[in-house]
């Protein structure tokens, strides 16, 4: 019996529901269909070593063993809020999937890489074709474990988004996501500007338009350079240290992101990711504490980095 058929959804369904979308987050559908499909900007071995790795240091504290804990007990259903084209379910779970039942849930068209993408890995899974906030055929209390890795944050309102998915998990059930985190002041106003410059663009212009920002990354990456900040300057949100100049930066003036092992279409996939779709909320640790208690859900870990905030909750009520 598949995923879908324990929860009682027929087959790979759809909701028809495009009218009801704003037009930031169709826009940003949009966004994520075109990258997902560009596979060879992170199919790579190289970004999915590295997926991989900072997946187990957010979610599990460098211990994937957690993992297999928090998947003991029986076949678990496994919902992935936001699948993308399954990037983050393939790199985190692997081959654990063939022992559960997943469903992927995406509202852009990046299901199709999806399903593609887990027949290739050999794992089996069922895929929707909707928003994350039309899932009322799926019935409250039914999902064990909710994995939505960096989707959150680009719906409308990511509050509504977390305390919506937590009705679909059982008591004992786990959320498993992860949102992004409030930047520096002159880095939050130049990501935004930024985008509001693309807005006029299509994707494959943007996309284009990306290219330059990511060289100037590059090229600050391979100075391999250290500054000292001698003293915090908290009005700005910079703090002191030593630092390599591409990461002063990259946290602190503007996204450039840099991987000496990845190539220019692989940090320029990373760029477009961040600056193209236009929800794209940032957040406080304070703010992902209280929706969690709001929606009935001890937090069992918090890993909160500059990039973002990665929670371990569990339903209680």
């Amino acid at each position: 019996m598949s995923a879908l058929e324990r929860l009682g959804i027929a087959s790979e369904s759809s909701v028809n529901s495009e009218g009801s979308y704003s037009s930031h987050q169709q826009q940003t559908s949009d966004t994520f269909g075109f990258k997902w499909a560009k596979r060879d900007t992170y199919d790579s071995p190289a970004t999915q070593v590295n997926a991989y790795r900072w997946l187990i240091e957010r979610y599990c504290d460098n211990d994937p063993h957690r993992l297999d804990q928090w998947l003991a007990g029986g076949r678990k259903i496994i919902l992935d809020a936001g699948c993308g084209a399954g990037y983050s379910a393939l790199a985190f779970f692997g081959h654990r999937l063939n022992d559960h039942d997943y469903v992927g849930v995406d509202i852009s068209d990046a299901v199709k890489v999806a399903r593609l993408r887990f027949r290739e890995a050999g794992c089996s899974g069922d895929f929707l074709r909707r928003s994350l906030l039309d899932l009322d055929d799926i019935p409250d209390g039914s999902i064990d474990l909710i994995f939505s890795e960096g989707v959150l944050h680009h719906t409308d309102n990511t509050e509504s988004a977390v305390r919506y998915l937590a009705n679909k998990v059982k008591p004992g059930g786990l959320f498993m996501f992860y949102v992004y985190a409030k930047k520096a002041v002159i880095r939050e106003f130049t990501d935004d500007y930024i985008r509001e410059q693309l807005l006029a663009l299509s994707d494959e212009e943007a996309w284009k338009a990306l290219e330059p920002l990511t060289k100037l990354g590059i090229a600050l990456g391979e100075l391999n350079v250290n500054i000292e900040v001698p003293e915090d300057i908290p009005y700005l949100g910079i703090n002191k240290g030593k630092l390599d100049i591409q990461r002063f930066f990259y946290w602190n003036i503007c996204k450039l992101y840099y991987r000496p092992e990845y190539t220019l279409d692989e940090m320029n996939h990373i760029n477009f990711d961040w600056f193209r779709p236009l929800n794209c909320h940032r957040h406080t640790p304070d703010e992902v504490r209280s929706w969690c208690e709001k929606s009935g859900m001890v937090i069992k870990s918090m890993n909160v980095q500059e990039s973002g905030i990665t929670v371990v909750a569990q339903k209680i009520s």
